[in-house]
């Protein structure tokens, strides 16, 4: 009898059959060969069935009805895949026995549990366990395939995660939105996120701007001119500055200390998933989700890349031969002249700076494969550049520099500057030719470690430690020798307060939830994880979305009314587990055991239900929140402006199967829109207020400009949007924008002239300005300020 391959994607089966079985016949819903016969799950077929399918009561959400703890799951098919579904029961029942080629990690394994499960399939099962596509790969993976048994404590704390998410998700929403008369969407990921989002705009809130002052002077020594910064207390004084430079301008000085140091800069981690979404959302303004789903074709459509829902910035031995050939595949592509500068010997398993098995779990960092690139879009050209220049900098020497440490005095003042003196350019480079590199981030390609794409999201710089000046002719200072100063100024300053979250820093925060628990196991349960997995970080943000808890302003993270209300909510009751990284470390911890066959999936399952009733009872003593609780206030004038998320009370929504369980409030008939798919676009129906089903009761403003669409744009309660909003069209404009009432003549003028007249706006900064707006991006309604 033929072995049944069940792939997670058809893409992967097809990738699978061309290496295994190259002479296949395709028969649509899978491919046959004389051995193989190669299917595929199309994702997540089956998934936990919603309360309904327990009792018909549940399909009303009554508060009393709660606590919902199922004796044992249920699964459901997805309608929507249903027919694939069958196609897998028809062909195991001529299969002797089966291959699990659903992706390798918790989630791969757990959508072939439930097939497994539901199909009630009794083959004996071997595991496929591989990180890339490439033919190589894919038949050494099935020349090593393990027995199914030996990954079955990894399927028990899957189940255990998404049973977990299930109890959490569906009682803890369906608590809070029917005491609060509210959807009030509850999970055990997407809640402290959202704590994370609104904790940091209350720090920004309650921050007070204290101006300083900088008391810079400018020396000159023979040929030699160089600039150091006042060292002392933090000057707020005016007057004292100024002062302060008057004292110092003119006189000589001494150098009372003179440093030389030589330093190497070596090349940022290899990209993990989170790592790359957030150098993309820095660089392109990509969203996470648009990251994932990009890289996700460049691995399965293209073959050019290796897995990358990975959480490792490191490779195994056996990959070195594997980044080797791909790197000789670079030869004679646009990439040839920086392959040709390369040196292999950089690259050995001695390196611990690419090669450390000890920090690879299921998945090596991203690499490119051996495959030369096609056809990409431009979009997919972009990704895939980083990780080429990403894997082709750690063939390249490091970066040389000579740093001068400098402390002059003058007056009995003393100034520092430091001086970084480039000495070879190393594997920087390889981002010389880069448009999106250094120059256009604010960021310079290289840097201390990787970890951080984009810098500090925190408080902006304001003490008195002076930034590197970075040349590269030769810097010449004689320390026994005088320096004159030649000037001296006061420049006045300002403290910032913490910056709002963008998807990439707020990927940053999710990977590194935990770091500050105070308990060390917790901490270290969540070093490698954080809040999510790679693969689910970018699904969470969407979901916050999605149920008006954030809204985007620009590339900023707004939280929404509603998002408030609903921390302080959870807060109040008495829950702050659920608003910290401390329940998800405890959780992650214990996961971990289980799939390592160290602790009890059964136990850990008892404690959840413990935790679900004590939700439950917190949330039935508590005082009902007043409706107003969850609408957005109106804008003082000279706001800014930006769509104020105020989410609509459905009495339910159907539950997310993913990392965050039943987050999205499980529920009934009624449907929460979202931004995917082919569902209505949640910002446009918002603005429109379903303009499309009332064209005859709504303002016509003008043609929607985005192209091919072809509707019309109305008036809607909060902004103005597209008839089209059902069939996708994302087109949308504030009614508060900028700080300005946009009226339907300026959306009007916005659309058919491009810019409205002369206006006093305030900016993303909060800064009045005059200017027009300008419609930026005709395809969703992006508008900007043009300055006169």
């Amino acid at each position: 009898m033929k072995t049944l391959i069940i792939a997670e994607k058809p893409d992967m089966g097809r990738n699978i059959a061309a290496a295994i079985e190259p002479k296949a016949a395709n028969k649509r819903t899978h491919l046959e060969g004389e051995r193989y016969v190669i299917t595929w799950a199309i994702g997540h077929l089956i998934g936990l069935a919603e309360p309904d399918h327990y009792d018909e009561k549940y399909k009303k959400w009554n508060f009393n009805d709660l606590p919902i703890v199922p004796d044992s799951f249920k699964l459901l098919p997805n309608p929507r895949t249903r027919d694939q579904l069958k196609v897998i029961q028809t062909l195991a029942k001529d299969c002797g026995d089966i291959v699990n080629a659903c992706d390798a990690g918790r989630e791969g394994q757990l959508i072939f549990a439930y097939i497994q499960q539901h199909l009630k399939l009794r083959q004996p099962v071997r595991r496929l366990w591989i990180s890339d596509l490439t033919p190589e790969t894919i038949r050494r993976g099935f020349a090593e395939l393990k027995d199914g048994s030996e990954y079955e404590p990894l399927t028990r704390a899957a189940r255990a995660r998404s049973e977990a998410d299930w109890l959490i998700g569906m009682n803890g929403s369906r608590a809070f939105t029917t005491k609060h008369n509210e959807l009030l969407s509850v999970g055990r990921v997407q809640t402290p996120v959202l704590a994370l989002l609104y904790d940091r705009q209350k720090q920004i809130e309650a921050f007070t701007s204290a101006k300083f002052y900088e008391v810079e002077a400018f020396f000159d020594q023979q040929e030699t001119s160089y600039r150091g910064l006042w060292q002392g207390d933090r000057l707020t004084d005016r007057e004292k500055a100024e002062a302060l430079a008057a004292k110092v301008k003119g006189k000589p000085g001494a150098v009372a200390s003179y440093e030389v140091k030589d330093t190497k800069e070596y090349p940022f981690r290899l990209y993990d998933l989170t790592l790359l979404q957030r150098e993309a959302n820095a660089k392109f303004s990509f969203p996470a989700k648009k990251t994932l789903d990009i890289a996700q074709a460049l691995y399965e459509k293209h073959k050019v890349i290796t897995y990358p829902r990975t959480n490792s910035n490191y490779v195994n031995e056996q990959n070195i031969p594997e980044m080797h050939r791909a790197l000789d595949a670079l030869r004679g592509t646009p990439y040839e002249k920086l392959a040709g500068g390369a040196e292999k010997r950089l690259v050995h398993k001695n390196n611990k700076a690419v090669c450390n098995p000890a920090k690879v779990e299921d998945h090596h960092a991203i690499l490119p494969t051996a495959k030369r690139a096609g056809s990409l879009s431009p979009d997919e050209q972009k990704l895939y550049d980083l990780i080429i220049r990403r894997f082709l900098s750690h063939f390249y020497p490091p970066a040389e520099y000579k740093v001068h440490s400098i402390l002059t005095e003058v007056e009995k003042e003393t100034f520092k500057t430091t001086i970084k003196q480039l000495l070879s350019l190393g594997w920087k480079v390889i981002y010389e030719d880069d448009k999106t590199s250094a120059k256009d981030t604010g960021k310079k390609p290289g840097g201390k470690s990787g970890k951080n794409a984009e810098g500090k999201d925190g408080e902006g710089s304001d003490s008195n430690e002076p930034e590197e000046e970075l040349v590269e002719t030769p810097f010449v200072l004689n320390a026994d020798d005088p320096v004159h100063c030649r000037d001296s100024a006061a420049k006045e300053k300002e403290t910032q307060p913490p910056k709002a979250y963008t998807e990439g820093t707020l990927l940053k925060a999710m990977e590194s939830a935990g770091k500050q628990l105070e308990d060390e196991e917790l901490r270290d349960a969540m070093k490698d994880g954080g809040l999510g997995t790679p693969a689910t970080r970018a699904a969470i943000i969407e979901r916050l979305k999605n149920v008006g808890y954030v809204t985007m302003q620009g590339k900023r993270i707004a939280i929404t009314q509603k998002g408030r209300s609903a921390v302080e909510l959870i807060r109040g009751a008495g829950i702050e587990l659920l608003t910290s990284p401390e329940m998800t470390g405890q959780w992650e911890r214990r996961l971990h055991e289980i799939s390592r066959g160290q602790a009890s999936d059964a136990m850990f399952m008892e404690n959840v239900k413990k935790f679900t009733r004590s939700i439950v009872e917190k949330v039935r003593v508590q005082p009902r929140a007043a409706k107003a609780a969850f609408e957005a206030p109106e804008p003082p004038a000279g706001s800014k402006g930006g769509g104020k998320g105020k989410g609509k009370s459905a009495r339910g929504a159907k539950a997310a199967s993913g990392e965050d369980g039943a987050a999205a409030a499980a529920g009934a008939k009624t449907r929460v829109a979202t931004r995917s798919g082919a569902g209505a676009s949640a910002s446009a129906q918002g603005a429109s207020g379903g303009a499309a089903a009332q064209t005859g009761e709504r303002e016509y403003i003008a043609d929607c400009p985005r192209e091919g669409c072809g509707g019309r744009i109305f008036m809607g309660n909060k902004g103005y949007g597209c008839s089209n909003y059902k069939t996708g069209c994302k087109f949308v404009i504030w009614k508060q924008s900028l700080g300005k009432t946009l009226t339907p003549a300026m959306i009007k003028n916005l659309i058919e002239k491009g810019r409205t007249s002369k206006l006093k706006l305030v900016d993303r900064a909060g800064t009045p300005i005059e200017g027009r707006i300008v419609l930026k991006d005709r395809s969703i309604g992006q508008v900007e300020i043009e300055m006169l």
